[in-house]
């Protein structure tokens, strides 16, 4: 079962990441929608987010974090 969520991202305010490096391959998140954390490649503004529960994106930046996940 999927859903459309009313989201339209136009006018957001998008963050890039701190560990963002001139070049890299970075992500960019927009806190403008509560309960929802947009997630977009910086390199692609125009194309589409992925949108996560706040609690999950919460839940993965504290495993980034803590380093459960590893380099690349």
């Amino acid at each position: 079962m999927s859903r459309t969520l009313p989201l339209d991202p136009t006018g957001a305010t998008w963050v890039k990441s701190s560990y963002s490096q001139n070049g890299g391959n970075c992500i960019e998140v927009t806190p403008d929608f509560p309960g929802l954390v947009p997630v977009r490649d910086s390199k692609d503004p125009a194309g589409p987010a992925l949108l996560f529960p706040s609690d999950a994106w919460q839940s993965f930046v504290a495993g980034v974090q803590a380093g459960e996940f590893g380099t690349a």
